[in-house]
């Protein structure tokens, strides 16, 4: 770490500073602060594409031990704007690992700050809710108050409307394994590359298509089903993709939605959304379902959230509709369903990887709910 004994600072905007050790490339990431629970699983973590333009806090203290491989990317690339760690590994130890964590960090130009004292700092960030920030490392950084000055300028994420960032710009086909049974359209607003693969799996050939697609294109690939993704930003800014959603639940296709998928289709069955005090963000955070009491462990990344209470039914233009799922720890609503037209959704990760994998199940659910709905002219 010769080249990163540089001092760096982690910059809030409520004027809190934490300092440290320059790691991954030098220069300024503003962001937003967030922390996240996982003790593994970073590489997927840092290329997660709901994790665009938030600056990432681990709880866990080391950070690094299995370095970075070349097959375990949710996306193009890391997305985070910035990164804190406690403890970096001076040394990658996997037969996968190709690289250490830092120099995929320097390499993709991501600012990171390590040495940082983060269980101080996830203490303020549980009492004072995420907030804006940035990570400062290299060369003069200037007096403090300027520095505080700069995160304070910066954009909230709160009204801010970024799928378009990190949305594909052509339409690509991950084609099932095996036989076809069915054909999907997802949505693309910030998808992990392990969801196609999830779908592939259940015999399941995925179209993924930009988040502008006109409801014309989906007409025209005549799909079983439709997903919705998981994505960054605030879902109040999600007209385009929640005035699509409400054209596929006029046509009673199948759909299922995930992380900001339900907050999309949660906002297409009229229900409003908010922002979380700081979210919810880990692989080990448990949610319950009322229609049978069973309660997974889910991997989650959020800082917004549906408007409703556990078990709530409500009417929307398509029917009644239900609050399926909630969080035990803070009753956020974790899932929702349409009871009328086929479509469901959740707020956590059935994709997830690292893991854990309680969750996977929901794509099994998807595929009985095509067969439950053929689209016309075509036999289950």
């Amino acid at each position: 770490m010769s080249a990163q004994k540089e001092s760096s600072l982690l910059v809030l905007e409520d004027g809190r500073i934490f300092r440290g050790e320059a790691y991954g490339a030098l220069g300024t990431g503003l962001g937003e602060a967030v922390f996240t629970t996982g003790m593994t699983g970073y590489q997927e973590t840092l290329t997660d594409p709901s994790y665009h333009r938030q600056i990432v806090v681990q709880t866990a203290p080391q950070i690094g031990n299995t370095g970075w491989n070349d097959e375990d990317d949710e996306s193009r690339g890391i997305q985070v704007a910035g990164y804190v760690v406690r403890d970096p590994s001076r040394t990658p130890s996997s037969w996968r690992s190709r690289r250490s964590l830092g120099a995929a960090l320097a390499e993709q130009g991501i600012v990171s700050v390590a040495g940082v004292d983060t269980r101080a700092l996830v203490r303020h960030l549980r009492e004072r809710g995420a907030m804006r920030a940035g990570v400062f490392s290299g060369g003069s950084l200037g007096p403090d108050a300027e520095l505080v000055e700069r995160v304070r300028e910066s954009p909230s994420m709160e009204g801010a409307d970024l799928y378009g960032a990190v949305t594909t710009e052509r339409t690509y086909v991950v084609p099932a394994d095996g036989q076809t049974r069915f054909r999907v359209a997802a949505l693309d607003v910030g998808i992990k590359s392990n969801t196609p693969r999830m779908l592939a799996k259940r015999g399941i050939e995925t179209h993924v298509l930009p988040a502008a697609t006109p409801t014309g294109a989906i007409e025209e690939l005549a799909p079983d089903g439709f997903f919705l993704s998981n994505g960054p930003g605030d879902p109040a800014t999600a007209d385009g993709p929640v005035a699509l959603t409400r054209q596929v639940l006029e046509r009673r296709i199948p759909l299922f939605g995930i992380c900001f998928g339900n907050q999309i289709l949660g906002r297409a069955l009229g229900r409003g959304t908010f922002k979380m005090r700081y979210g919810h963000r880990g692989i080990n955070i448990p949610v319950i379902e009322h229609a049978t009491g069973r309660v997974a462990i889910t991997s989650q990344n959020h800082g917004f959230a549906v408007e409703g209470e556990a078990g709530e039914l409500f009417d929307t233009p398509f029917g009644r509709a239900q609050i399926t799922h909630t969080c035990p720890n803070d009753g956020t609503v974790e899932g929702l369903a349409a009871l009328e037209v086929p479509a469901f959704s959740v707020q956590y990760h059935p994709e997830a990887a690292a893991g854990p994998h309680d969750a996977a199940d929901l794509f099994d659910r998807f595929v009985e709910l095509m067969a439950a709905h053929p689209r016309s002219g075509k036999d289950a």
